[in-house]
């Protein structure tokens, strides 16, 4: 079980690194998906992501709060309402823009009601 952890681990860390430079392919999301893989296949990998310092602050602060923080917050809602503005200019249909907007509303909803966590 330990080897489909940390398989599941590298393939999100894999997935958040590309999300790095892929506008349309979060990073963040990925990047807590491969920190819970590694926290249960390898403890080193888990801290090398935890002490990482650009991946490490938003990891830890969701792991030790539940928190998502303010900037990151405006870049997630931004980038969800751009990719939406990118739908209308681009003429996608009525039935992929309702599901978008259904979608992205969840989505903010999720995120706008996390905490920020603790003042830096």
């Amino acid at each position: 079980m330990r080897g489909i952890w940390l398989a599941g681990g590298v393939l999100f860390l894999g997935l958040g690194l590309l999300g790095v430079v892929l506008p349309v392919l979060p990073t963040t999301p990925f990047l807590l998906l491969a920190a819970g893989c590694f926290a249960r296949s390898s403890p080193r990998l888990h801290r090398w992501l935890l002490g990482h310092p650009v991946f490490g602050p938003p990891i830890r602060n969701w792991e030790e709060n539940g928190a998502i923080s303010r900037k990151a917050k405006r870049l997630a809602v931004g980038s969800m309402a751009g990719v939406l503005v990118v739908s209308l200019v681009l003429g996608l249909s009525w039935k992929v823009l309702l599901a978008q907007v259904l979608l992205i509303a969840v989505g903010s909803a999720f995120v706008l009601t996390r905490p920020n966590g603790p003042s830096a």
